[in-house]
């Protein structure tokens, strides 16, 4: 139900204040296997990359995969087929799969694409803010994904002036709508909440801060109230703030939120990093093996790519060679509930974290 809700209104993250953001580091280069180097208390992975994150295999996978994703963009220049048709949160998705390969509008081998979903996101900013396209379900959703695309093309230097005028009627829609729990739903409206569109909209909120939109701190401080009200005795966090079991995908997006809320340090995030040690390190089985596979491992990367030390040189080799193990001949991977779009754009997403292009995923 997740995956289904993932793209048809429904997701995860959460927030507290923010703190600024560094400019990205290029590409880290393949070579030779280095021992794991466990960092500070606070210490991302992101100033301590190792030769060893990227391999020959991964480059090539990701060449592959970024050639695959460019031939589904539609003619509009919008990502996504039949339910998920023009949609909002798949486009972005892919926009951001591009970027994280460095690739901006007009600028790289698919600064073209990304140029094109961007036009696609922007023809269908409303006049409320309100980002979302015909077939957006649960418009939320898409709308924070689509905010989050738009800081992020914001504050990697574009001077288009659609995009901070789009961005900030996105941000404003955002803050306006945060419900007196402190969390989001499907539709623009402050009624009730759940901890996957809030964190959606919180990992919005961030990126459009970092590149200098103005966001209310008590927006922040009051979602962080919320998430922690998510979570479970085990660690995990529920689905709301009323009783639920836990689960690995929105553990995941919680403690990745309460990082990205400049929150560094704290007994949640402890917890919920051994929930999802225990119950979701990869396998080697691949998107086969959990229903929710992409949604969960989008957000569990970059929870260990901000906790740093030992956390993301454990995790990482493993999640990184269970994607190149299974890639598809296509060059993509297969998602049974979003389409290939969607399981293309959040593979990469995962495989170039070491890259560190996009800002988001800098403390």
């Amino acid at each position: 139900m997740i995956l289904t809700c993932l793209l048809t209104g429904v997701l995860l993250i959460q927030g507290a204040t923010p703190a600024p953001t560094t400019p990205p580091t290029p590409a880290i280069p393949a070579g030779e296997a280095e021992p794991a180097r466990p960092a500070a208390a606070g210490d991302s992975a992101q100033n301590s990359p190792s030769v060893s994150e990227m391999t020959p295999e991964s480059h090539e996978a990701t060449r592959r995969a970024l050639r695959y994703l460019a031939g589904l963009q539609n003619e509009d220049g919008s990502f996504g087929q039949g339910r998920f048709a023009r949609h909002v949160a798949i486009t972005s998705l892919c926009g951001l799969a591009f970027m994280a390969d460095g690739n901006l509008p007009g600028r790289g081998p698919y600064g073209e694409k990304v140029r094109k979903a961007l036009d696609f996101v922007l023809r269908n900013a409303t006049e409320t803010g309100l980002l979302v396209a015909e077939n957006g379900h649960g418009p939320m959703y898409g709308h924070g994904f689509a905010t989050l695309f738009l800081g992020e093309i914001y504050g990697m230097g574009s001077e288009d002036p659609r995009v901070r005028d789009a961005l900030v009627r996105a941000v404003e829609l955002i803050v306006n709508s945060q419900n007196e729990e402190g969390g989001w739903r499907y539709n623009p409206v402050p009624y009730d909440a759940d901890v996957s569109v809030t964190i959606c909209q919180v990992m919005a909120l961030r990126s459009a801060r970092n590149a200098g939109i103005k966001v209310p701190k008590e927006t922040i401080d009051r979602a962080v109230t919320y998430v922690r009200n998510c979570q479970n005795g085990d660690g995990g966090f529920r689905y709301m703030s009323t009783n639920g079991a836990s689960a690995w995908p929105r553990t995941a997006a919680g403690v990745a939120t309460l990082f990205y809320a400049g929150v560094y340090s704290d007994n949640s995030i402890d917890r919920g990093l051994d929930y999802l040690q225990a119950q979701a390190a990869p396998t080697g089985v691949g998107p086969a093996s959990e229903a929710h596979y992409f949604y969960g491992h989008y957000y569990a990367i970059q929870s260990m790519y901000l906790a740093g030390g030992d956390w993301w040189s454990s995790w990482w080799p493993r999640i990184r060679d269970e994607l190149i193990a299974t890639q598809n001949e296509q060059g993509g991977w297969t998602d049974y509930q979003a389409g290939p779009a969607y399981g293309a754009a959040m593979g990469l997403i995962v495989l170039q974290m070491p890259k560190r292009y996009l800002p988001i995923f800098q403390k």
